[in-house]
C-alpha cells in the first residue's frame, strides 16, 4: 500500500518525502487555507518541487463550480501547469458528468467525497484514475467505515477496474491499518498522524529498559 501526505505545507511535504519515501500528495481547499498562502502559490512550489518526477499530486477545484462544463474547464486549466497534477473532482452528478470528460480528454482526476460503494463504482466505470472514500468522517458519525472500504475493493476486483482507491481523512494508526487490510491502494494522512503511527508506548518502553541494561553491563574488552 503507498503513502500519500494529506497537506499543502511545503515543509512537511519536502520532509515527508526525503526521509519516509512517501508516494504521493493530496490536498483539499481546508489544507491551502491552513498553509497560510494563495492557492496559485501553493500549486506553483508544489509543481516545481516535483518537476521531472512521477509524483502524484491531487489538486482540488474551486468547490463552488457545479456544472460540468465549469469543473472541466477549470480542471484542465490547472492540469496543465503540471504533470504530475491529479484533479479532485467532488462526487456529485455533475461532477461525475465532468470527471468523465476530463477522463476521455486524459487528464487524471481523483473522484473525492466519496461515502459508498455506489458513487465508486460510477467513477471507475467512468475511468477515475483514483477514489478517495472519506473514513474519519464516518466513523465520527457512528459508522463502521472501513466495511464500505472492503466492498469497493472487493467490487473493484471482481470487474477488475483500474481506479486505485485513496483511503481518505485517516486520523490514527490504527486506520492505516485497516485500510491496508481492507485491500486499498493508498492511504492519505496527515504529517502527525504518520509520526504517530511509527511510535509505540512498548517501543519506548523496551528502549529504556535496554538502554538501562546496556549501561550497566560492561561493553569494553
Amino acid at each position: 500500500m503507498k503513502y500519500f501526505l494529506d497537506s499543502a505545507i511545503l515543509d512537511e511535504i519536502v520532509y515527508a518525502d526525503k526521509h519516509w519515501g512517501i508516494d504521493g500528495v493530496t490536498t483539499n481547499p481546508r489544507h491551502i487555507k491552513n498553509s497560510g498562502k494563495p492557492f496559485m502559490e501553493v500549486i506553483g512550489q508544489l509543481a516545481k518541487q516535483f518537476a521531472g518526477r512521477k509524483f502524484p499530486i491531487s489538486v482540488e477545484i474551486n468547490p463552488h463550480l457545479e456544472v460540468a462544463e465549469e469543473m472541466v474547464a477549470e480542471a484542465k486549466r490547472i492540469a496543465a501547469l503540471s504533470s504530475n497534477f491529479v484533479i479532485k473532482i467532488p462526487c456529485t452528478e455533475q461532477g461525475l458528468v465532468a470527471a468523465r470528460e476530463l477522463a476521455i480528454q486524459g487528464v487524471p482526476v481523483n473522484v473525492t467525497l466519496i461515502f459508498s460503494p455506489s458513487q465508486a463504482i460510477q467513477a471507475a466505470r467512468i475511468g477515475a484514475c483514483y477514489v478517495s472514500p472519506f473514513v474519519g468522517w464516518k466513523e465520527s458519525a457512528g459508522e463502521a467505515a472501513m466495511d464500505y472500504v472492503e466492498d469497493i475493493a472487493e467490487i473493484f476486483s471482481i470487474h477488475a477496474y483500474k481506479t486505485e482507491i485513496i483511503v481518505a481523512a485517516v486520523r490514527t494508526g490504527h486506520q492505516i491499518a485497516r485500510a491496508a487490510s481492507a485491500g486499498a491502494d493508498i492511504v492519505t494522512a496527515g504529517f502527525a498522524v504518520y509520526k504517530d503511527s511509527f511510535t509505540h508506548p512498548f517501543t519506548a518502553h523496551g528502549l529504556d529498559l535496554f538502554r538501562r541494561a546496556w549501561d550497566e553491563t560492561e561493553t569494553e574488552e
